[in-house]
């Protein structure tokens, strides 16, 4: 066999069978693999897209995803969906196509240097020279990938290459820490507070049963709402910029912070030397962590060695304090609607569905008013937020969840940035809700641009187009709508169907919320 068949065998031994991608010159000994599999390919239109479905898949499965594009434009197409889950820490393998290594030069048609591309934005870039390098390149990928994308850029020349079937090397991990330290710490904390990120995803049934079992106050940050079911009395919602009273009380007030699978951004915290004496850090990435408890490893081993002290006495003290509620508006009926009426009437009858969104000022709205019971029920382009993420990534959560209605939340403006997976959606007749808050503006901008920098609005007012037309050459059912009983009746009627479905709803110029 060749490495392209021994790629796509070692695809399906890893159970990596879903994948977003665009065939090309370069990468197509591969495609002829894959088209004798039982892997899944979904055929995306922008590799772009490609990334972001695999961010999306990851969320709501917890299994990660392929992205294959081939040489030059289509892996540089890749790079800024790469990006946006590189920050998030969103495990996915990246294969690109590349010119034959024997005649590759810089000024070669669709040539660029990609391993330095990608160093950039993934946890490891490899660059295989030979067959039997690329399939340990795999080995290695598959040690890594649970720390987020990992890119393997293959050569057409080495694709075509035979290989002899071997078995693959061991990379697995060994850590290794002292936990007395920190015991002796967490057994003398009376105020403990814990704080989740994404990297704890893995320990999320262990972290739930003992949160419950001894009353931990539970905070997190915007990648891991929902790890524990947001409804709880112990879990106090979002911190950081826009986390609530509860949350930001607890921080101030307790006298240990442990901090699970997150990088703790200035987000979370803004100067963390202000807390690094009372900080217990986890993270499988050494290089982000902080404070005086530095732990290097999985968030498991640690919720393993470690014990508990029940802390419901200062849960109590934290439950006396009001959050604060972000309800103006949302039962606002008039014309034209406001943002956060139309996205409460929404939650109203798809509130328990899987929603996605996008960048830009319905995200504030969409973040606020829901509550995650479950980790990925509630999916945005985190600590990168570029703009076009909703729609692929929604791509994405469908193709792993084929069996629930997925919910869009997109705006005008980021909409347009990948709509032609529009095209992705008809195809494959996705279960998709797909929602446009159109206020034919770039919202966010142009508040920023009053209120920051004292300036008339410029280049932030959208002229868009007819999008019940664009749904309808797609032959998407669509609908348009401008008051609150409109937007009743469409989601009344759209609610048992598994077809999918453009809507746009009017909504007002409206300015957010800003962060606290």
């Amino acid at each position: 066999m060749n490495l392209a068949d021994r790629l796509v065998e070692l695809l399906e031994e890893f159970q990596l069978n879903t994948i977003f991608g665009i065939p090309g010159e370069q990468i197509l000994p591969f495609y002829k693999a894959l088209a004798n599999s039982n892997l899944n390919h979904i055929l995306v239109r922008h590799e772009q897209a490609a990334a972001h479905a695999c961010d999306g898949y990851f969320k709501s499965s917890g299994k990660p995803a392929v992205c294959v594009a081939t040489a030059g434009p289509g892996a540089l197409n890749l790079v800024m969906a790469v990006s946006t889950a590189f920050k998030d820490n969103i495990p996915m393998l990246i294969l690109t196509g590349d010119n034959p290594i024997a005649s590759k030069k810089t000024d070669e048609f669709q040539s660029f240097p990609l391993k330095k591309i990608f160093k950039t934005c993934t946890v490891k870039s490899f660059n295989p020279h030979t067959a039997e390098e690329a399939v340990d390149n795999f080995a290695r990928a598959m040690h890594l990938i649970n720390r987020g994308p990992v890119h393997i850029n293959l050569s057409k020349d080495i694709l075509l290459n035979e290989i002899n079937k071997k078995p693959l090397k061991n990379y697995d991990n060994h850590f290794f820490y002292n936990y007395n330290k920190i015991q002796k710490f967490i057994n003398k904390s009376e105020r403990p507070l814990i704080i989740l990120g994404s990297g704890a995803l893995e320990s999320k049934e262990e972290i739930r049963e003992i949160t419950e079992k001894y009353q931990i106050p539970v905070a997190t940050t915007y990648p891991a709402k929902g790890l524990v079911d947001e409804n709880e009395k112990h879990s106090l919602g979002l911190i950081g910029n826009r986390g609530l009273e509860r949350s930001k009380y607890a921080f101030e007030n307790c006298d240990c912070i442990i901090a699970l699978g997150t990088r703790l951004s200035e987000r979370t915290i803004k100067n963390t030397d202000e807390v690094k004496d009372k900080l217990i850090h986890v993270n499988i990435d050494n290089n982000c962590l902080k404070g005086k408890f530095r732990v290097h490893g999985p968030v498991k081993e640690f919720i393993n060695h470690i014990n508990f002290n029940n802390s419901s006495n200062w849960l109590s003290d934290i439950l006396k304090i009001k959050d604060s509620k972000y309800t103006d508006g949302i039962d606002d009926e008039s014309e034209p609607l406001r943002p956060q009426s139309a996205i409460n009437t929404i939650y109203e009858v798809f509130g328990n569905n899987r929603i996605v969104n996008d960048a830009g000022s319905h995200t504030t709205w969409a973040t606020i008013l829901k509550k995650s019971d479950d980790f990925g029920k509630l999916l945005f382009s985190g600590g990168f937020a570029p703009m076009g993420y909703g729609l692929p990534a929604a791509v994405g959560s469908a193709i792993a969840k084929p069996q629930e209605k997925i919910i869009l939340i997109n705006g005008d403006g980021d909409f347009q940035m990948n709509m032609q997976e529009l095209a992705t959606v008809a195809e494959n007749n996705l279960n998709i809700l797909m929602v446009i808050l159109n206020n034919s503006q770039y919202g966010v901008i142009k508040q920023t641009q009053r209120n920051v920098y004292n300036m008339d609005p410029f280049e932030v007012d959208l002229t868009n187009p007819d999008f019940i037309k664009i749904a309808s050459a797609y032959g998407i059912d669509s609908a348009r709508v401008t008051s609150k009983d409109e937007l009743k009746g469409v989601l009344a009627c759209v609610k048992e169907s598994s077809k999918p479905f453009l809507l746009e709803v009017v909504v007002r110029q409206e300015d957010i919320p800003l962060p606290k």
